[in-house]
Formats: C-alpha cells, structure tokens, sequence
C-alpha cells in the first residue's frame, strides 16, 4: 500500500506547501535567517535597536467562525482573523509583532483552500509589518469532516522592559477611550450561530434586511488589526493599559488590566453598537448583562489613558481619521467594570 491509499497524499501536501512558502516570504522581514520548510524557524532581533527587550507570546484559534467559511467557501478572512486577534494581544503588553506561526489541519489537503487560508495570514502579516516564519500544516483523514479544517496560530512579539503595560500604571481618573470594532470578530460564534441559523433559520447567503447585507458576508467581516494605528501612541507612553475585547466582552477583558484598588465605570450608550449586535439581542431576546460578557458590542479596543496624555491620544487617532469613543474613567474599587447608562440596542 501506499500512504495516499490512507488518505495522506505527499504530492498533494508539497504542492500546498509550495504555495505557503511562496506567499510566507512577502512577508519577511530583516529578522528571518531561515526559509519555509526547515526544521525549526529562526529569528534575530536586531541588537542596535533594542536595550533590554522582553519577548511576548501568544496563542489562539479561530474557533467556530470557521463553520461560516466552510459554508460560504470563502477561507482568506478567517486567515486574517488569526493572525489580527493575535496581534491584538500582544500589543496589550505593548509588544511590537515579531515574526507568526499557524497550525493547519484538514482531513483532506485540499492546495486552494491552503492558499487561500494562507494569503489571509501573509496580507494581515504584511499589514502588521509582521512574519509568517512557519507552521505545520496536517492532513487527518477521518479526523475531520469533509470540507472542514481547525486553525491556530502563534504569535511573538517584543517591548523594552521598560515600556512594559503591565496593569501598574492604571490610576483613578484615567480615561477609557474605545475603538471601534468591524463586527464580532472572532467572538461569541457558537450563539451567533444557533440564533442565526436555528433560531432564525437562515441561510449564509440570505439576505437580511436589519444588517443591510447577506448575514454569511456580515459574520466573516475580518478582525480588525489595530497595533499600526497604535503603534505611535504606544511607543510615545501615553497609555497606561490597553484591553483587546474578544470572548467574555467588556465585563471580563476590561478588569484584566487594571491595578490594584481600581476599577472601570463605563457609560452605556457612549458608543454606537453596530446592527449585527442589535439584531442578535432581538432574537435571541439576549439581556444587557449577557450582551456585555458575551460580545464585544463595537468597542474592539480599550484604551486607559492618564487625563494628561487625552489630548496627545485624541490628536493621533483624529490624525489617522479613526473614530473613538470617550466610554468612561478608572475610579478606585476592586478591579471590575461597574455600568452606567442604557446600552443602545
């Protein structure tokens, strides 16, 4: 027998390999001494550029979107999604992205979704001025289903020690400026999908009138990247802490960075919630508090600013034409978020 008679087909394998090897070098940066296809991938930091740098990594999966891209046959977002969630990370801890590294595994290696997958990744690493150095890409027959496959990713970053955001510099009166989200990004796909298509009984390719667009089209928008929007911020210290929204929402990422004897009071209704949100709360009848733990709501970021650095923050971002949100202050407490307002739905 042959190993293509188990269902693992090398020929097949090389030729997706070639075409990530193709699409992994765009994306390579002065860093990378080793070639796609090695052992083990390699990475030099620069040592005229950095004193005492502290490295930061990071892992994460795409979770159950990836069940709308097998319905809509469409792959390169959620390749985005990956490699933009873990940026956003990082980037929390005030980390430059350094170089990116995914896990890919389908029952059946299929070259064209590969590539499409993998242009994804390069184009959002390219974005992030970020390399795509390795991975593994692992064909299983019988482990998954016809069509479907699992994605994860790696990423590592570094920051000097000492621009660390670590949570230690929080203080009462900071302010919480919120940037918004592109849609549900990577997060609360399991309900969003029973409700959309079971509750609802919709198709991906139906048309639904209160987001204004095909609900499959609206679930894949892309997770937004925001470290070259906030590089500049970052690097000139003028936050104190930064909280990427993914699952859990505000309620449960918020309070990850605070200090001791802190915590977040957040004005609802500061912010607009994209119709997608609105939609999923009618029907699902969804209450507010689980609304806040579930999705991110419009606010991908949050950014903890001291009082004296608003003005230099607000500057920046009205430079680079990005909206934001002014959606509360830091104010002394346990660190949790406390609520305020009504949440506009």
């Amino acid at each position: 027998m042959k190993y293509a008679e188990a269902g693992v087909d090398i020929s097949r394998a090389d030729d997706a390999k070639q075409r990530i090897a193709r699409l992994a070098r765009r994306t390579f940066t002065r860093g990378v001494l080793s070639q796609i296809g090695t052992f083990g991938a390699m990475f030099a930091l620069e040592r005229k550029r950095w004193r005492e740098p502290v490295l930061v990594a990071s892992a994460d999966g795409v979770g159950t979107k990836l069940k709308i891209a097998f319905a809509m046959g469409v792959h390169s977002t959620v390749g985005m999604d990956i490699v933009n969630h873990c940026v956003n990370d990082i980037l929390t801890q005030g980390a430059e992205p350094l170089f990116f590294m995914d896990y890919l595994a389908l029952g059946k290696m299929d070259p064209r979704v590969v590539e499409q997958i993998i242009d994804g990744m390069s184009r959002a690493c390219k974005q992030a001025g970020c390399a795509l150095i390795g991975g593994e890409t692992a064909e299983m027959p019988g482990f998954y289903p016809p069509g479907e496959y699992d994605l994860a990713g790696f990423i590592v970053g570094a920051v000097e020690k000492k621009q660390v955001l670590d949570g230690k510099r929080v203080r009462a009166g900071d302010a919480l400026i919120a940037l918004p989200s592109s849609g549900l990004h990577t997060n609360g796909f399991s309900l969003t999908r029973k409700l959309v298509f079971e509750v609802a009984g919709h198709k991906p390719d139906d048309y639904v009138a209160e987001v204004d667009g095909k609900i499959g089209a609206e679930l894949l928008r892309p997770h937004r990247c925001y470290w070259p929007l906030l590089k500049n911020i970052v690097r000139r210290g003028w936050v104190s802490a930064m909280a990427h929204i993914t699952g859990g929402g505000i309620t449960e990422n918020l309070p990850r960075v605070l200090a001791r004897n802190t915590q977040a009071a957040v004005e609802l209704g500061s912010w607009p919630v994209p119709k997608i949100f609105s939609y999923l709360a009618r029907i699902g009848k969804i209450e507010r508090d689980e609304l806040l733990r579930t999705f991110n709501l419009g606010a991908g970021m949050i950014l903890v600013v001291p009082a004296k650095q608003v003005p230099n923050v607000e500057r920046e971002l009205k430079r680079r034409r990005e909206k934001f949100f002014r959606i509360g202050h830091i104010g002394s407490g346990r660190p949790r978020v406390v609520y305020s307002g009504t949440l506009n739905i």
